[in-house]
């Protein structure tokens, strides 16, 4: 049997058929061409398998349907399944993946072996260039000290794939299943962050996450976050938690303020209720936050930033680029 491809990308879809054939031709144009291209569609109900199909004539293009709706994780979950390469890409059926974005993302992340997975974003990365590989400790730092980290969706990693298997795959808790996977996965594992703008994330009335049911999911985080900054393996020193718990408290107040303004009234209770804080927690902690910019960022013995020693194409066979065209005598 021939080995499977270097890159699985995984698509998986609902009722995409607006968007799917931008986001197929998308990946069919990387400029790194060993990936297969995985559609999961979850049981549309319109054209959506039709145009993944007209792609199957690509012999990279699988489509797999599913005999019932299992959901966002869920079918994510179960579409990794299908993956045969050494790397897992999940591009989402309504995006738009940038023609340089598998091979930016490996070259990185091939000669990285500490890193489990790389972050591309949709925004330059504060604290430094790329790529950074952060540890758990400095994952956590710029999430709950700096400016967010966890806010990335499923389509900004470039996974391992044994890893991502061995992590359990996502959470599936709904919409903020990816946010528990980060909280999760970043406790334990080195992740490397790689230039930003990669792809580009469309947004659109008809996102699951921008519905009323998304909105109470992450309104149930933060018991498992305020659980996660508790757990033995928070990475976090003693003082860090005291400020990350501070972060938290008010960032969850100042959210269900937006909810009541927003005419959620329901939500915010909701978000306040299942932070599992006790009235002495919030008069502990509840108090203007102070975040970093630079928090979270790697730095060298001497407390400067860490610049990168660009790696070579070489472990993967990446194709080289084009040799520049002669201007003539």
């Amino acid at each position: 049997m021939s080995a499977g491809p270097v890159v699985s990308v995984v698509t998986t879809a609902y009722n995409r058929e607006r968007y799917l054939a931008r986001a197929i031709e998308s990946v069919l144009a990387q400029t790194y061409a060993d990936f297969e291209l995985i559609v999961v569609d979850d049981g549309s109900t319109d054209r959506t398998v039709a145009v993944a199909r007209a792609y199957e004539g690509d012999p990279r293009v699988r489509v797999v349907v599913n005999e019932r709706n299992l959901g966002d994780y869920p079918n994510r979950n179960h579409a990794a399944r299908f993956a045969r390469g050494r790397f897992l890409k999940y591009h989402d059926s309504d995006d738009v993946m940038y023609p340089h974005c598998l091979a930016t993302m490996l070259d990185l992340l091939v000669p990285e072996p500490r890193a489990a997975f790389a972050l591309s974003s949709g925004w330059v990365w504060p604290g430094g260039p790329c790529p950074m590989l952060l540890t758990p400790r400095l994952s956590y730092q710029r999430e709950f000290l700096g400016f967010g980290l966890f806010v990335c969706g499923p389509s900004n990693a470039l996974f391992r794939a044994n890893v991502f298997r061995r992590l359990g795959g996502f959470p599936e808790m709904g919409a903020g299943s990816d946010y528990l996977f980060w909280l999760q996965a970043c406790a334990r594992e080195h992740v490397l962050l790689v230039p930003g703008d990669l792809f580009w994330y469309r947004v659109h009335p008809g996102q699951e996450r921008r519905g009323e049911a998304a909105s109470r999911d992450y309104a149930r985080l933060g018991a498992l976050v305020w659980r996660a900054l508790a757990a033995p393996e928070c990475p976090l020193t003693p003082p860090e938690v005291e400020q990350a718990r501070r972060n938290l408290a008010y960032g969850t107040l100042k959210a269900a303020y937006q909810d009541l303004r927003a005419g959620r009234g329901g939500t915010a209770w909701l978000r306040l209720r299942s932070t599992g804080m006790s009235a002495s927690d919030w008069a502990r902690y509840l108090r203007r936050p102070r975040r970093d910019r630079l928090a979270g960022t790697p730095l060298d013995a001497a407390g400067d930033y860490l610049i990168p020693e660009w790696p070579q194409r070489e472990s993967l066979e990446l194709p080289a680029p084009p040799a520049p065209a002669s201007k003539g005598p």
